[in-house]
């Protein structure tokens, strides 16, 4: 298997070092960043009714303790919402967006590298397919008549094998990528709805002091 794969690597000529270099960093990113997204998985429902829950009863220290004690992103949002509680509910509001786009900005971090490797793997496919292409009418030339099968092999090898593993890394790293977007894009809706219903909560407590 070992010797058939550096065949493989071999026959595909020298574009066959970026792309692999673009695989491996693809995955290097993908296992990163799906163990932040592992790392920050929670009954978001459940949490925000049990802040909910807290800041009704008063117990703010509780709810600060709790929302620092999770790695979810929503844990900084509504951190940010309680430590400003009494004030002006619409200038909390905006800090705790502003606090919702930092952490929606980190889970995205490097993401678009990811993104750029899927866009570029098929192109250096295509380019190796080009170049075997040519190396293959080149030995055609050369021999003319006389041409054979094991003359035009190794260009017709490096133009398959280059075409082959580009969208393989392509397809393989775009339907990773695509399956993060959606968790990050979940997280953010996440983060909105039960942001917007914590900012409900200071409005009628504002109001209630001000009477």
């Amino acid at each position: 298997m070992d010797i058939l794969t550096n065949n493989i690597i071999v026959k595909g000529g020298w574009v066959m070092a970026p792309i692999i270099l673009g695989s491996i960093i693809a995955l290097a990113l993908s296992i990163e960043r799906g163990a932040l997204l592992w790392k920050i998985r929670l009954d978001v429902k459940a949490f925000a009714e049990r802040i909910f829950s807290l800041m009704k009863r008063g117990s703010r220290d509780a709810a600060l303790d709790a929302c620092s004690g999770t790695q979810h992103p929503i844990g900084r949002v509504f951190e940010t919402g309680i430590e400003h509680w009494g004030e002006e509910p619409v200038e909390v509001e905006i800090m705790m967006e502003h606090a919702g786009n930092d952490e929606v900005a980190r889970l995205e971090k490097r993401m678009g590298i990811l993104l750029i490797i899927v866009g570029v793997e098929p192109m250096l496919g295509f380019f190796g397919t080009i170049l075997g292409l040519i190396r293959a009418f080149m030995a055609w030339e050369q021999a003319a008549d006389s041409v054979t099968v094991e003359q035009l092999a190794s260009g017709i090898y490096q133009a398959m094998i280059t075409t082959a593993s580009g969208l393989l890394v392509a397809i393989t790293f775009y339907i990773v990528y695509n399956l993060y977007m959606n968790r990050i894009n979940n997280v953010a809706r996440e983060m909105n709805h039960y942001g917007e219903e914590l900012v409900g909560l200071m409005k009628v407590t504002h109001s209630r002091k001000k009477k």
